[in-house]
């Protein structure tokens, strides 16, 4: 934490706006909101990496790590604020991997699922691809399907089966994989 900038601001991760609401890096403060959504099973049971229950401090650690300089993954709150909604929505990732590469992941705090607030952000990011990726990746469980109508709304094309390790489930789950080639 040390290498912050001394106003705050992550290095390396734009402000990126929206209609509604704008993506913004993380901040000490979103812990707290963070810990409240993701405490519903529901939301920690669509992601790979939260366990449920989450543990204590797991939520300040998450925003530690998204705040450092030497980060691979950039973390953006989808904070409505500015337009009289939440300061917090629910969070949108982007990790380097190998090449010109990016995995896209997201999640939506559950009292604004239906919102279009995801499809709104998944949209925001990929038109800014602050990554300069030539390549998204992203994926989806296969009982949750409205997250993979969010990718199919972006632009992602279904790229085939899979399967991933869920933390909150402690078990491996189907997976849709999709593919953005950028421009």
């Amino acid at each position: 934490m040390d290498d912050l900038r001394p106003d705050g601001v992550v290095p390396n991760q734009p402000v990126i706006e929206t209609e509604r609401f704008v993506l913004r890096p993380l901040r000490p403060s979103d812990a707290g909101m963070i810990a409240h959504y993701t405490s519903d099973r529901r939301v920690a049971e669509g992601t790979r990496a939260i366990p449920h229950p989450l543990p204590p401090g797991a939520a300040e650690g998450f925003v530690l790590r998204a705040m450092s300089p030497d980060r691979t993954e950039d973390v953006w709150a989808i904070d409505g604020s500015g337009n009289r909604l939440a300061e917090l929505l629910g969070v949108i990732s982007l990790t380097h991997m190998e090449g010109d590469q990016s995995e896209l992941g997201f999640w939506i705090g559950a009292g604004f699922w239906n919102t279009g607030f995801a499809t709104e952000a998944v949209a925001a990011l990929v038109a800014a691809n602050p990554h300069r990726s030539r390549t998204l990746f992203a994926e989806a469980f296969q009982d949750n399907p409205g997250s993979a109508r969010v990718l199919t709304n972006c632009g992602f094309a279904y790229l085939g089966d899979a399967e991933s390790w869920c933390v909150a489930r402690g078990a491996r789950v189907p997976t849709w994989t999709y593919l953005r080639k950028m421009a």
